[in-house]
């Protein structure tokens, strides 16, 4: 039988064609083990033994460099005192020279380089052989028992093998004339048969959407892959540092009196953050469920049982847009420590982060990302409103008669016409670029073109003379708010600072209306202790002095509620047994989330938050089972 959606070609069908002589001369063709050796200390993978042989040979032979004969002579007579069996994927194309041959077997990290000669390898038979008992053969003990291998041609076995198969082989260490850390084959194993062909392994693969959808392919067409910029990282490598950065971090909790736990992942409520999450429905409790959008609330129930620090590695899922920084499915680490505020844990996330990153990266503090570089030796902490005066732009400090300085930032009833004049500007911004594309249509001249640019900057007076008209108006009918101004102080943030945040920033003094899990500051009950990590203009963890008062709690949830009525969807719901929980008291706490996806991006020179997950989610290919089933 076929399998329908494997194309056939030449190569397939070749593939095809060798599996089934290799299944006539072996016996089973995919045997269910093979034992390595441990003579680099540990199991001998392709990278451990890279790794011990690699020191030995340069006593002798440098990196790169042809052997004397005298050098390779001494370097074989220590190598060749160690026999090895190790195994991998045929990381090449068997090269074939008359009675001899040459290929690199890979375990997905390091390569090793393979001789077989034709007159000393022997191929072992993976069919049902015959086993024998050591000593006493009435000995009922099936651990005394061991096979007797028995041999077929290895040669007809080595040239039946095809690029991308997986073998195991046994033999010693040598030197080859070039230089070339290698292994003399004395005995090889047929392990498994790649029925595909490998990926191009001078590109790889360069279309984004096939690596993420078939991650499998991505792995192996990277680690193949010979052309690579300066600095570039195989995807194992992208992931291998992720699981460095989240062991340094778990390690790092532990060490200061953190537990670990997990808390449920589907929840009779969607509580914990803002955000639209995935529904269920469990058909034996005949209930709704929803799969979690943050841990939040069962952590500090924790809190209030008396877990003092307590942290989960999760896993959340938000059914909310796609893009370079967001997944619908995502990891994120919460702890929360009793008896610390908002600048404690700030404190303690910086140190935290540090050393985690040091793990993650072999030593450094500094990463390449794109164009700049990111250096995690220095965090920097500002209010809101400080970051939007610093990057207020200089052609708007002095607007009409108006100079906007640093009263204008302090000030909370200035915010609402800054952010309705940035509006205005956006407008404005529009009108530039239309007028712009139908200068260009009608083919107008560079210096027409740049008149229209001039235009627009001369207006910012006029915009800004009109933007105070609406303000007035607005204020007059009663449609400026307290909230208003705490919105437009987010929204000026947004749009003029975030996305400048280049360093990593800790962001403070949030307003209280958009923090409906957060203490208010004891200077200013309008302000939250909360603040949120910047890097590279993403938002990287969110912290606060939690909220431990029953009735503020119930309180904010309610004004949550009207905006869930005002049509709000992402506004949080209402839990009350959480109410219940506080209400049998909580100590003073603070807690944190951080965005594990995005931090690996920023230590991986990785742009899409897809390539630092394994299996991202993507819309079904056309024609496929996966896709008739979503229809």
């Amino acid at each position: 039988m076929t399998i329908p959606f494997i194309e056939e070609n030449d190569q397939t069908l070749a593939r095809k064609e060798h599996l089934e002589k290799l299944r006539a001369l072996v016996g089973n063709v995919y045997p269910n083990k093979f034992d390595r050796t441990a003579v680099s200390g540990a199991e001998d993978t392709i990278t451990n033994l890279v790794n011990f042989a690699r020191p030995i040979k340069e006593k002798y032979v440098a990196e790169g460099e042809q052997p004397s004969p005298e050098a390779k002579d001494a370097a074989n007579a220590e190598l060749n005192q160690y026999r090895v069996r190790t195994s991998g994927r045929l990381a090449v194309p068997p090269r074939v020279m008359g009675k001899a041959a040459f290929v690199h077997l890979s375990d997905g990290s390091e390569r090793l380089q393979i001789y077989v000669r034709r007159d000393d390898v022997k191929g072992i038979y993976n069919g049902e052989i015959e086993t024998q008992r050591r000593g006493d053969a009435e000995n009922e003990n099936p651990q005394s028992a061991f096979r007797i291998p028995q041999f077929v041609n290895g040669w007809e076995l080595f040239n039946l093998l095809d690029h991308g198969d997986f073998g195991g082989v046994e033999g010693y260490l040598f030197v080859t004339k070039t230089g070339e850390l290698s292994i003399h084959v004395e005995t090889i194993q047929f392990l498994a048969k790649a029925m595909l062909p490998m990926p191009d392994k001078m590109h790889g693969i360069e279309d984004p959407e096939t690596r993420r959808r078939y991650r499998y392919i991505d792995l192996i067409a990277s680690s193949l892959k010979v052309e690579r910029e300066p600095g570039e990282l195989t995807t194992r490598e992208v992931f291998e540092r992720r699981a460095r950065l989240i062991s340094g971090m778990r390690n790092y909790l532990d060490a200061h009196g953190y537990i670990e736990v997990e808390t449920p992942i589907l929840t009779p409520k969607a509580t914990g953050a803002a955000a639209k999450p995935f529904e269920t429905y469990h058909n034996a409790l005949d209930i709704k469920l929803y799969a979690r959008i943050a841990p939040e609330l069962y952590l500090k129930r924790l809190e209030v049982g008396g877990f003092e620090k307590v942290y989960e590695l999760n896993r959340n899922f938000r059914n909310e847009g796609l893009s370079q920084r967001h997944s619908p499915e995502f990891t994120m680490l919460e702890f929360y420590s009793a008896y610390m505020d908002v600048n404690g844990m700030m404190d303690f996330a910086e140190a935290m982060i540090k050393e985690s990153v040091q793990k993650a990266t072999g030593g450094s503090l500094q990463v390449e990302y794109g164009n700049k570089r990111i250096d995690f030796n220095n965090f920097e902490k500002l209010t809101m409103s400080e970051a939007i005066e610093r990057y207020w732009d200089v052609r708007w400090q002095q607007l009409g008669d108006d100079k906007i300085d640093s009263d204008w930032f302090r000030n909370p009833d200035k915010y609402y016409l800054l952010d309705l004049f940035i509006n205005q500007i956006e407008a404005s911004e529009q009108t530039r670029r239309l007028e712009i594309a139908k200068a260009l249509d009608r083919n107008a001249s560079k210096e027409e073109i740049a008149n229209i640019e001039k235009l627009a900057e001369s207006n910012y007076d006029d915009i800004w003379i009109h933007t105070k008209e609406l303000a007035k108006n607005y204020s007059e009918s009663g449609k400026i708010k307290e909230e208003s101004k705490e919105k437009s102080l987010v929204n000026l943030f947004e749009k003029l600072a975030e996305w400048l945040l280049i360093q990593p920033t800790f962001i403070i003094d949030y307003p209280k209306s958009i923090s409906p899990l957060s203490k208010a500051s004891p200077q200013n009950p309008q302000i939250a202790e909360r603040f949120e990590l910047f890097i590279n203009g993403m938002e990287c963890a969110n912290g606060f002095s939690e909220l431990n008062d029953p009735q503020e709690q119930y309180e904010r949830f309610l004004d949550q509620a009207g905006e869930r009525e005002r049509g709000d969807d992402e506004a949080m719901v209402l839990d009350e047994d959480y109410i219940r929980a506080l209400s049998y008291g909580m100590p003073p706490a603070a807690g944190i989330g951080i965005g594990i996806d995005r931090l690996v991006m920023l230590l991986t020179n990785q742009h899409s938050i897809r390539d630092v997950i394994l299996f991202p989610h993507m819309r079904p290919e056309r024609g496929t089972t996966e896709e008739s089933e979503t229809e």
